[in-house]
């Protein structure tokens, strides 16, 4: 891996570059044209800005002289003779409205708000009071200079106009009413259109308290008036004079980056605006073009790039998985050769045994004193726990038949605790947790054994510094297969640690063969696919949930049986046969094992003749010999084996039974397919006599087509 890691990367490195370069060359132009395109939009602003504010300073500027002009016309005329001279001061204003396109009429008021003279009314309507105006109330309390009122819409006709009004004073500086000039919002907004093309969209005249005079497209409102958390009225409590800002409207939802700035001498703003999409657009069109052709070519590079590295990727990747597999292989044998060693070991191992067990139970036929008792007690739990190695030994050489059983795990389990402890550290506690009322199940036993022994040095190993091993059983109902792929009823055994847990990505990869985490040398990855194998091959399956740092949970679902346990059946396990009732061939080339197996066999009642090969009980079995059955070990010398030879008298002798004994053999679990019964060594005196009554009780074998 590292290997390919170290070609890979100039292509990986290759492969980014040509699309993270484009990439980060067209983001900089990008930024660089959004960059440009907004300097030139807020350049655009700026002058439109210098055209707006000398245009609506010069109209106010003239209304301010037309104010004063009015002002002097009738200085010190009490009101008396302003209303008897309406009609020549009437004609002299309407001749100044009619010069000025901003002016809509221009007025004269009493100190009681009520109307002198008016430049488009004759005469004005005496009863008519606007004292409650706010240009009239602003004057009327003091001297306001100029004041800017906000929008009006008359009652007649529903047009729009703001008023601007200055104080008349009388001769000793008092209050003798107004002079109002109402000003055309049209004026400024027919201004703005003509100036609009190709500079801004948007454009307003606005008082400082937020409320539009004038604005640029109109949307016929009686008044427009921003909020406080308006951008601009934001903007001009920092700046008062003039700034740029980027905001929604308030008034028509369009973002655009405006400018303002105060008019001289009066509470105005000028307002101009540019929506964002339009600077958008720009943004795009001047992107185009290169982007167009910008965007296949990278696509081109980064596809070829990525094919490239696809490839070579591809091509390590199956140097790596022919290395794997070489590597599996090369274990496989391995573990071939140590099973095979370890098959030839515990063949020998188990005829030892045998030839132990056997006499064991020749001397209990004998009277003995207590402690000769206990003595042998004590060897044939030895002759016990050496036949139960032997098993395992076979069970992790892949040699030992495949034997299902009924179990009750009631039973079972707690008799696994000392050998759960031989296996596991002083540090770690074994807590078992298993009702009595468990369902039945049928599986091999000792492929069970070896399952629960993997999981717990997995267990162990997870837990370097001690920990708890928590086993419990319960009865489970499946009833939903998509959960775990089964269905029906279940007996669930589960191993919980207290280790280091497994990380979310190796958790999917813990039942697969030759998968592991451990180190070289400290693990096969072949513990945990036995426990799957093992549950899948029983009818079952195998689960795990673990979380990093919080334990692993392994649980085992093993398929319910009605069949009773081993032990809980009324069969017999009497002898058949009694004395002088039957003879038996006995093959073994053993000299010891044959010697123990006749005196158990005559033991039981049995008459035995002894051959030391397979070729030796064919010419035995000579016409007009009688057997009731024969009895062979599997493993003999010659070129004939036991299985051989049951194959034989199965064609030859098909009313003879043949019952076969081992220890080890490649050939026992073929031979059990086959039909045969196999007795396995080590065994006593009840086991060979009940294995005879099952082998004499089933019907003949007919004979092989």
């Amino acid at each position: 891996m590292p290997k390919s890691r170290n070609i890979l990367w100039p292509l990986q490195f290759l492969a980014i570059a040509s699309l993270v370069g484009p990439v980060l060359f067209f983001t900089y132009t990008a930024w660089d044209s959004h960059r440009r395109i907004s300097q030139q939009a807020d350049e655009r602003i700026e002058r439109a800005l210098d055209v707006v504010q000398e245009h609506t300073l010069k109209a106010f500027q003239t209304i301010e002289r037309t104010m004063a002009e009015t002002n002097e016309v009738v200085r010190d005329l009490p009101p008396e003779q302003i209303q008897a001279d309406e009609a020549r001061i009437q004609r002299r204003l309407k001749r100044t409205q009619d010069t000025l396109s901003q002016i809509e009429a221009i007025w004269l008021f009493d100190k009681a708000g009520h109307p002198l003279v008016s430049s488009t009314v004759l005469p004005v309507p005496r009863d008519l009071d606007n004292s409650e105006r706010d240009y009239f109330k602003a004057q009327a309390e003091q001297d306001a200079g100029t004041f800017i009122g906000g929008s009006i819409t008359s009652k007649i006709g529903g047009i729009r106009f703001f008023v601007v009004s200055q104080r008349r004073p009388t001769s000793d500086g008092g209050f003798d009413g107004i002079v109002a000039v109402s000003v055309r919002p049209e004026h400024f907004h027919n201004f703005y259109g003509r100036i609009s093309r190709g500079i801004a969209d948007s454009f307003g005249l606005i008082r400082a308290d937020g409320e539009f005079l004038a604005r640029y497209p109109s949307r016929g409102e009686e008044a427009m008036r921003l909020n406080p958390q308006s951008g601009f009225l934001q903007a001009i409590r920092y700046n008062q004079e003039a700034g740029l800002f980027t905001a929604v409207s308030q008034i028509d939802g369009i973002q655009r980056r405006i400018g303002y700035r105060k008019v001289p001498g009066y509470p105005l703003y000028v307002q101009v605006g540019i929506e964002t999409a339009a600077l958008s657009r720009n943004l795009w069109s001047s992107m185009s073009g290169l982007l167009g052709f910008g965007i296949p070519a990278t696509l081109l590079l980064f596809g070829v790039s990525l094919y490239a590295l696809q490839r070579t990727r591809s091509f390590h990747v199956e140097v790596e998985r022919r290395e794997v597999a070489e590597a599996a292989l090369k274990q496989a044998q391995r573990l071939e050769a140590v099973g095979h060693l370890t098959g030839g070991v515990a063949h020998d191992f188990n005829n030892l045994l045998m030839v132990v067990k056997g006499n064991i139970d020749r001397l209990r036929r004998y009277p003995a004193e207590e402690r000769q008792k206990r003595s042998l007690d004590a060897i044939e739990t030895a002759a016990v726990r050496g036949a139960s190695l032997v098993r395992q030994l076979l069970s992790f050489s892949r040699q030992q038949t495949h034997e299902p059983a009924v179990i009750g795990l009631s039973r079972y389990l707690p008799d696994l605790q000392d050998m759960l402890r031989s296996s596991l550290r002083g540090d770690i506690a074994i807590d078992m947790r298993v009702p009595p009322d468990l369902w039945n199940t049928k599986v091999d036993l000792n492929e069970l054994e070896l399952a629960i022994l993997n999981i717990a040095v997995n267990a162990r190993d997870a837990m370097p510094d001690g920990g708890r091993l928590l086993i419990e059983a319960w009865n489970v109902i499946l009833r939903d297969p998509d959960i775990i792929g089964l269905k029906g009823e279940f007996v669930a055994l589960s191993l919980t640690d207290t280790g280091s847990g497994i990380p979310e990505h190796v958790l999917p990869h813990v039942f697969e063969p030759f998968y592991t985490t451990k180190e070289v040398g400290k693990g096969t990855g072949l513990g945990l696919s036995q426990v799957y194998g093992f549950a899948r091959q029983s009818g079952g399956t195998a689960t795990a949930l673990a979380e990093s740092g919080r334990g692993t949970t392994i649980t085992l679902y093993l398929p319910r049986t009605l069949e009773a346990a081993d032990g809980e059946s009324a069969a017999a396990t009497e002898p058949l046969r009694r004395s002088g009732q039957g003879r038996i061939l006995l093959v073994e080339d053993n000299a010891d094992i044959a010697e123990v197996t006749r005196a158990n066999l005559e033991e039981i009642g049995f008459q035995v003749t002894h051959v030391a090969d397979a070729r030796s009980a064919l010419a035995a079995l000579s016409p007009g010999a009688k057997f009731e059955l024969v009895f062979s070990d599997i493993v003999m010398p010659g070129d004939l084996n036991g299985v051989d030879l049951a194959r034989i008298l199965r064609k030859e002798h098909p009313s003879l039974p043949v019952l076969l004994a081992t220890g080890y053999s490649t050939v026992a679990q073929s031979a059990m397919n086959e039909g045969f019964t196999i007795l396995r060594k080590p065994y006593d005196t009840a086991e060979l006599s009940a294995c005879i009554n099952r082998t004499l009780g089933v019907a003949p074998l007919k004979a092989s087509a």
